[in-house]
């Protein structure tokens, strides 16, 4: 009999991570929205309509099942991961909630359930890699420079957001973290902007954002990790007057007598605008740098992924984030990766075999992440 997983949302996202598990597991789709589970319903994909933000109706829908896929927006997602902890279900997660999971450790652990959290893309195969050679070698300076963007670039944004648009926006005012000199600089997204080029795309505009993430705990031999985000230059300006202006606050404003959120309203104009037109194109670029020293001689290892979207319809960030999920969930569910508590990306990436067993699953589906030494 086959084993049965659960994937919490039908976004993007998670219906190409349903789509994938559903050749070889018995694949139940869960999401508020029944329109977002009608195309998978047509693959034979069970769905269950829910409100996921219920959590005791959810811990009574994760019974069945023998893993979970968390693909909820950041928001929901520290209130999911422990609803599942406390079902006594292990977990692959993808909702890159802005909380520390570390807070959900104690509670993982009591119930003997593992939990990967930040399995997608950047964080997620970033930690994989790192967790890999960190094993293997002294490293004194990791670097990962990532973004999703679309193949036609659009005025006025030149953008289009390909997972939940509220924690694209998150990145715009989350204040950013690196380590310098072993020593934690905590500065505002968007800062210490740099031009870069690459092969097959061209000229980007990286800057700070917070995606190192669980590194900083993990990592502490590191002297130096950084993470940028890349956008077509130009945006950090449009993203800076937004949000200097306080289009991103969260806090009420009145307005005619009306208490609203300026972010609200944001949301309510630009999501339209951010939102992919059927048949559009777009791709993730990525490119990680480890240096240190191996075998008591200095040494680097570069990897680049250009991923697009695919013949036949699924988006690139959803292949290199989703796909990267399900790798980890076959680890998961197979007991192959079965190490209790809070368990970020690197974690699964220290052994050979998973690590090997990610980036081959990633290979299969045409994601290719290319690697140079040096």
């Amino acid at each position: 009999m086959k084993k049965k997983i659960i994937v919490l949302g039908a976004g993007l996202v998670g219906s190409a991570m349903a789509k994938d598990l559903a050749t070889n597991f018995d694949v139940t789709a869960a999401d508020i929205n029944e329109e977002s589970l009608k195309p998978l319903k047509a693959l034979s994909i069970s769905g269950i309509v829910a409100d996921l933000s219920d959590l005791e109706k959810l811990k009574s829908i994760l019974q069945p099942f023998d893993l979970v896929i968390g693909a909820v927006p950041g928001f929901m997602g520290l209130k999911n991961a422990q609803a599942v902890i406390e079902a006594g279900k292990n977990m692959v997660d993808i909702s890159f909630f802005p909380e520390d999971p570390f807070l959900l450790d104690d509670l993982a652990k009591k119930n003997n359930v593992t939990i990967v959290t930040d399995c997608g893309v950047a964080p997620g195969m970033g930690n994989i890699i790192l967790g890999y050679h960190n094993q293997r070698m002294k490293i004194e300076r990791y670097e990962c420079l990532v973004g999703g963007l679309p193949v036609v670039r659009e005025w006025p944004y030149e953008y289009k957001a390909v997972f939940s648009p509220i924690d694209v926006i998150e990145e715009y005012v989350r204040p950013a973290r690196y380590v310098q000199n072993h020593a934690l600089v905590v500065k505002e997204a968007l800062s210490d902007p740099e031009l870069i080029h690459f092969d097959e795309v061209g000229t980007l505009e990286s800057w700070n954002s917070d995606g190192l993430r669980s590194l900083i705990q993990t990592m502490p031999n590191i002297p130096h990790m950084i993470e940028k985000t890349l956008r077509y230059p130009g945006c950090i300006e449009y993203l800076r007057l937004l949000r200097e202006s306080g289009f991103f606050s969260k806090e009420e404003v009145n307005v005619s007598g009306m208490k609203v959120r300026p972010i609200d309203v944001t949301a309510k104009l630009l999501f339209p605008k951010w939102k992919l037109k059927p048949g559009e194109k777009e791709y993730t670029v990525m490119r990680i740098r480890i240096e240190g020293t191996e075998n008591g001689k200095a040494k680097g290892y570069e990897y680049n992924l250009l991923d697009r979207t695919d013949s036949s319809g699924v988006m690139s960030m959803a292949r290199s984030t989703g796909y990267t999920c399900t790798a980890v969930a076959h680890l998961v569910i197979s007991h192959q990766f079965s190490r209790k508590g809070i368990c970020p990306p690197e974690y699964v990436g220290e052994k050979e075999d998973d690590f090997n067993h990610v980036v081959r699953y990633l290979a299969e589906r045409n994601v290719i992440y290319k690697k140079k030494e040096y």
